[in-house]
């Protein structure tokens, strides 16, 4: 039962990301080498992240249960690092647009899903019977990679040299959304004690707003050049 659920949690997890790696054409482009190349640059910026927030923010030591909205704040402010780290990937790889950002959100979303969901899934996957939290963290990759797609494509279309004015305003809250989308789950989880599944709702539906304001920005100007 156990090699069962651990089958079906790989599944949730990596299959999503195969389907999109073939039905988004890297395939025809040989860009496997790009994504890994991507993720590798995810892992330096997440390493330089933690060395940032290890010397300039120090545990917080307030009571048990407490939370540190100001320091959580300024830590997830940090997080715009990543826009500069999926910049810099996309201005290395030439090609169309869709060809940079699909590399750039592939690489990132695997990389975070091998370091941050993969290793406690092995592990734990090989001591239960069955725990709604491995399903959850299937669901959890899949809702990252969607993020990383909007994410990246936010951030290819705010570096265009022809980006016309009136975009720019949409633009930039939406990539403040994207920095501060895992700061207010988390304020909404401490502040309404939201279950697990509740959260996982939340960041949905967050991740969903995002990806169709990104979807419909990027068609917008990209067909309308």
């Amino acid at each position: 039962m156990t090699l069962f659920h651990f089958g079906n949690c790989f599944a949730l997890a990596y299959f999503p990301f195969l389907i999109a790696y073939k039905g988004s054409g890297l395939s025809e482009y040989n860009a496997f080498w790009r994504c890994v190349q991507a993720g590798a640059s995810y892992l330096f910026v997440q390493l330089c992240k933690m060395l940032f927030l290890a010397t300039f923010f120090p545990t917080w030591e307030g009571g048990a249960g407490a939370y540190d909205f100001l320091g959580e704040f300024m830590k997830a402010t940090v997080d715009v690092a990543d826009l500069v780290g999926l910049h810099l990937v996309m201005g290395r790889n030439a090609g169309k647009g869709e060809l940079k950002v699909m590399v750039a959100a592939m690489g990132w979303a695997t990389a975070e899903l091998v370091t941050a969901r993969c290793i406690p899934l092995w592990v734990g996957a090989r001591g239960i019977e069955f725990d709604w939290k491995y399903i959850q963290m299937g669901i959890e990759s899949n809702i990252s990679l969607v993020h990383y797609i909007a994410v990246s494509a936010l951030v290819w279309m705010f570096s265009r040299y022809d980006l016309p004015r009136h975009f720019r305003l949409p633009l930039t809250l939406l990539l403040g959304l994207s920095v501060y989308k895992g700061f207010v789950l988390e304020s909404s989880v401490h502040l309404f004690v939201l279950g697990s599944w509740t959260a996982l709702l939340v960041r949905a539906v967050l991740t969903g707003v995002l990806a169709l304001s990104s979807l419909s920005l990027f068609v917008t100007l990209v067909h309308g050049n």
